[in-house]
């Protein structure tokens, strides 16, 4: 059997939570978590004490995600 390596790209397709935050273990600096609990509830976390440097990571997310997805350039 080969060695299974996780996809790292982009995908329309909804991924599993745990496999998303396992994959990126140390490897990253700082987060910030958004989503909803198994009761849907809203969750909300971040490694980052400065509410001001969460916005800023949330809207360089946004960008992000309209480049992505081609709504702006």
């Amino acid at each position: 059997m080969g060695e299974v390596v996780g996809f790292r790209g982009y995908t329309r397709l909804d991924l599993d939570p745990d496999t998303v935050l396992e994959n990126t273990k140390g490897q990253l600096k700082h987060f910030v978590i958004v989503g909803y609990d198994k009761d849907d509830e809203f969750f909300f976390s971040s490694t980052m004490a400065d509410g001001g440097d969460v916005m800023w990571m949330l809207e360089l997310a946004k960008v992000k995600l309209f480049k992505i997805t081609g709504d702006i350039e």
